[in-house]
């Protein structure tokens, strides 16, 4: 039989359970959170919390904090030690090294066997049946799939244990049916030195017949642009003439939305976004074409949502899943089926619906700009580079925004360092543009811009080619999961950026001199 044929036979299946929490939420939930609770009863984490004693959600808020992942590290630095049934009573030997952006501290995320089973692979799995449940005439698997993911090594701390990008945990332990049609082999996929892969990917993966493409959007350009480059052709369709689908996550698409019609004219690459980190995947655009996420509920992940209002208090209010409101920012709040007990993941998200429970990933709690009392988040700044670049024509590659402060009675700005791809057909319109949407879409920014009263006009710098690139590689963040920090609530990328780019420019006019 046919792949195709057996692939839809499977999504029919599929299809009708994932109905089945949309419709049936709180059920699915609480019987999630009590099969957690049982199972990790009898690790140490579960005997120094009292889980056999637990009966109820409210229970468990009682014996359980909710904790950062720097609360976690004595005990994940037991399992990076060999120790086992700490977090979570199945055998740990996957840590999913993360950190984000430049930050300098790795996170080492455990990941059981459960959560890539039940959790990663499933989201996988669904987002295709949901993609093929929508255009039954997809053929998908005609063609090989392309992931633009990390690098994968043994962790010296243990024989048994192995770290690496989430993505390439993910490569290391695919089934055969899935690792046949995967594109490149996995010594290329894997390999630590980006700049090397790149190379061979690009090399490799233009003589085959690609209909699945997937990774960060940023990466996934870079990769795509060398692949057209190697073969001389003016779009993506010209290599890869059955490319149909792009599943993206990571960071917002908005920015990249143009960059992507160029390279992919027309209405041939439908563009998935998922919201997949290493701690679990969440959520995955279940509709074509709109831009919110069906919040997916039976992948052994229990959630609980703080109000910002809550944020940094010593003992923070949670609500549960049926105490939610739409158009509210929460900071998300997980217990997993890999160990996480009421683990602070760092994301914050907006409901845009209750039945079924979708949402919109609109930022990072540490990443955000309030100096000014302005409370601009990622998802404000995204939406205003999006209009500016639809209203002159211009791509990016990427950004990034800091506070500039008041000095000598001069009041505040905010400070944007922008790479081009294409540059504005008229930049005083771009900054217009970017300056007036985030007005439209941030009340607070709009108060604090009013007669240049505390905050005047933004001031946006032009980024040379590849400064990003350059900070990335010297912070050795090159490729895979890692991404650009867009907000920073101090100046401390911003300073960085703008001493390498001062570096550039001398190098520029150093080769210039006789």
């Amino acid at each position: 039989m046919p792949f195709n044929s057996v692939f839809g036979w499977i999504i029919k299946k599929r299809i009708h359970q994932i109905e089945l929490f949309k419709k049936y939420p709180m059920e699915v939930q609480q019987e999630l959170f009590r099969s957690l609770i049982d199972q990790a009863a009898m690790t140490r984490f579960g005997v120094e919390h009292h889980f056999p004693n637990i009966r109820s959600v409210g229970d468990f808020k009682k014996a359980v904090p909710v904790r950062n992942y720097e609360a976690f590290v004595p005990y994940i630095d037991a399992l990076r030690d060999g120790q086992q049934n700490i977090l979570w009573p199945s055998k740990l030997k996957w840590f999913a090294k993360s950190s984000g952006t430049t930050d300098a501290r790795s996170k080492f995320i455990p990941v059981s066997s459960e959560a890539l089973e039940e959790c990663h692979y499933k989201g996988g799995k669904d987002l295709l049946a949901m993609y093929v449940d929508q255009r039954p005439n997809a053929k998908l698997y005609n063609g090989k799939t392309l992931v633009v993911g990390g690098s994968s090594r043994v962790n010296v701390f243990n024989e048994d244990g192995y770290t690496g990008d989430l993505s390439a945990i993910i490569i290391r332990n695919l089934p055969i049916w899935v690792e046949l049609r995967r594109t490149p082999s996995k010594e290329i996929a894997l390999l630590e030195n980006w700049e090397e892969k790149i190379e061979l990917m690009a090399e490799t993966t233009s003589q085959e017949d690609v209909s699945i493409l997937a990774g960060v959007p940023s990466w996934t350009l870079l990769l795509v642009k060398r692949v057209m480059e190697m073969r001389g052709a003016t779009n993506i369709f010209e290599v890869w003439p059955n490319l149909e689908l792009y599943m993206h996550g990571g960071v917002s698409f908005k920015p990249y939305r143009q960059e992507f019609q160029k390279i992919a004219p027309g209405d041939q690459l439908n563009c998935i976004e998922t919201y997949n980190a290493s701690e679990g995947f969440f959520g995955i655009q279940d509709r074509i074409g709109e831009d919110d996420l069906l919040l997916m509920l039976d992948y052994g992940i229990y959630y609980e949502f703080m109000p910002m209002s809550e944020y940094g208090k010593p003992n923070p209010h949670t609500l549960e899943l049926h105490e939610v409101e739409l158009n509210q920012n929460y900071a998300v709040v997980i217990s997993t089926n890999a160990g996480l007990w009421r683990y602070l993941v760092g994301d914050t998200v907006r409901f845009t619906s209750k039945a079924p429970y979708r949402i919109q990933v609109t930022g990072r709690t540490r990443h955000y700009i309030n100096v000014f009392g302005e409370e601009v988040m990622v998802e404000n700044s995204d939406r205003a580079i999006e209009a500016a670049c639809r209203a002159t024509g211009a791509t990016i590659s990427d950004y990034t925004v800091a506070p500039a402060y008041m000095v000598e009675g001069k009041c505040g700005h905010h400070e944007w360092l922008i790479e081009f791809s294409s540059e504005p057909n008229d930049r005083s319109v771009f900054d217009h543009v970017l300056d007036r949407t985030l007005r439209e879409v941030n009340s607070d920014y709009d108060a604090k811009r009013t007669n240049n009263f505390i905050l005047s006009p933004p001031v946006v710098r032009t980024a040379p080619s590849g400064l990003f690139y350059q900070w990335l590689k010297q912070a050795d963040k090159l490729g895979g999961q890692h991404k650009v920090p867009r907000l920073c609530n101090d100046r401390r990328y911003m300073d960085q950026l703008l001493a390498i780019q001062e570096s550039m420019y001398a190098e520029v006019i150093s080769s210039r001199q006789p």
